[in-house]
């Protein structure tokens, strides 16, 4: 089921909602479980058993994790048996016939016979949730939970389930047990809501269309400009449509009395490559820093051998949990050189003049644009002819007729994607409050938001909607 489907605006949300304010407060969370299970299975109930499973072993593993706390060998093998489950479920849905794949490649012949084996959506994300519960609890961060209803309404809560944020246990631990919803938090609850979807219905969705014609054509015979226009309306499309649920899914999140982090900040404004995955994706990127890059020795390190080893490991695991695919595994290798680079060059806290700080952003976006090049082509040979198009080693052709009919039925929504990329919109909005009274901006903001989720549910209605990104992941 999709936050941007009618059916879950305008009958599935007011349900679980009415269910669960007129509940009592004991069983509040397990109307949530019931619904955010009822979402989960609502395109394929076998999906459910696979998000069960995790939810129920883990509990358990939590639990002798906790139990035995002063034997530190018997804790740590239960851990290592956690991560090893864990793992083994990604492996078994998500890479095994892409293992079998290549392993037949590599060999010229079928070694092993492919699996029918589908992929349950938002795997990557409810296993994340799962393992940092268990870390956590083994490193006394967290208290163990007792109640296997409580760990299972956390994993499989609907807002955050299929495409994140990554919510850890630590964020909410308190608020399973006690917190309230405000009229403040349920307000801005509906506002974040509305921005995630307008941001989802009207940018990703209208950008989409551009990207994907432009991406199903000869990568070898786009021209200088329509290359680059499919690549930048891929680039705002990722980021409108991930960020949007992520709004989305901290504005319902808000509705039902829970406090997510946030896990977008503007990246495309980013002053460097480090500074971009600051920005980007934050719960994904934190979850690699707490859980992989820290353990490691992170940039703490005695040599810059390690400090390598350290990146090249994160940004492989990057790549792969991405999914099954070597476009995602060089999309995260391509992060792993740009930000080695930085990390031993000492670039941009080196830059000490304006010019240079600008050029180094221009070569940020540049490399973010050319990275989910890499990240959107069906295969690397695909990526490979695009870029030589970008950099016009192809066809030689600077520009053509579709390039500028798609510029020219579409530059309002290119200006409005650049716009909101930006903290101009919100800082417009601040500076303006600021000379109105609270009546008059209370009215603004309701007849703004109004019309925001009409024009978006038109364009639902008209069937302009397609699912998200990070779906797949």
């Amino acid at each position: 089921m999709l936050f941007s489907s009618l059916i879950f605006i305008f009958l599935f949300l007011p349900l679980v909602l009415l269910a669960y304010f007129i509940s009592p407060k004991f069983i509040k969370n397990y109307v949530l479980l019931f619904f955010s299970l009822i979402f989960y299975a609502w395109g394929e109930p076998k999906f459910v058993i696979a998000m069960l499973l995790s939810i129920i072993l883990n509990y358990f593993f939590a639990l002798l994790i906790a139990r035995n706390n002063k034997n530190r060998n018997l804790k740590k093998s239960f851990l290592i048996l956690s991560v090893i489950f864990n793992l083994g479920l990604m492996f078994i849905f998500k890479y095994l016939n892409f293992t079998i794949s290549n392993i037949n490649t590599l060999f010229g012949m079928e070694i092993f016979a492919q699996t029918h084996i589908l992929l349950p959506i938002g795997i990557s994300f409810f296993t994340f949730q799962a393992m940092s519960y268990v870390i956590d609890v083994y490193r006394g961060n967290v208290k163990v939970q007792k109640n296997l209803f409580y760990v299972a309404m956390y994993i499989s809560l609907f807002p955050q389930l299929i495409a994140g944020p990554i919510v850890r246990y630590s964020t909410i631990e308190k608020q399973i047990t006690t917190r309230t919803v405000t009229l403040e938090d349920f307000s801005e609850g509906v506002r974040r809501f509305v921005v995630g979807l307008s941001k989802k219905v009207l940018l990703a969705n209208t950008l989409a269309i551009v990207a994907d014609n432009v991406f199903s054509m000869d990568p070898g015979s786009l021209s200088l400009l329509l290359a680059w226009t499919g690549a930048i309306a891929y680039t705002f499309q990722i980021f409108f449509d991930f960020s949007g649920y992520s709004d989305m899914a901290i504005g319902l999140g808000l509705m039902f009395g829970f406090h997510f982090l946030e896990n977008f900040n503007f990246p495309y404004t980013a002053r460097s490559i480090t500074d971009f995955w600051r920005r980007w994706h934050i719960s994904l990127s934190s979850w690699f820093r707490d859980y992989v890059y820290f353990p490691l020795g992170g940039s703490r390190v005695n040599s810059r051998g390690r400090l390598v080893f350290n990146l090249f490991i994160v940004w492989f695991l990057t790549g792969v949990w991405h999914g099954a695919s070597w476009n995602f595994i060089v999309w995260g290798l391509f992060y792993f050189v740009l930000l080695t680079i930085e990390k031993l060059t000492g670039i941009p806290d080196r830059l000490n003049s304006v010019i240079a700080t600008l050029a180094y952003r221009s070569v940020t976006l540049v490399s973010v644009v050319i990275a989910w090049v890499i990240f959107r082509a069906p295969d690397l040979g695909y990526s490979v002819q695009y870029i030589k198009s970008m950099l016009l080693l192809n066809s030689g052709q600077l520009t053509d007729e579709l390039s500028i009919f798609y510029l020219s039925e579409n530059w309002f929504f290119f200006v409005a994607a650049l716009l909101f990329s930006t903290k101009l919109p919100q800082e417009f909005s601040g500076n303006c409050a600021a000379k109105v009274s609270a009546a008059t901006l209370s009215i603004i903001f309701i007849v703004s938001y109004t019309l925001m989720f009409l024009i978006s549910t038109s364009y639902l209605v008209l069937g302009t909607h397609n699912p998200f990104i990070y779906f797949n992941f």
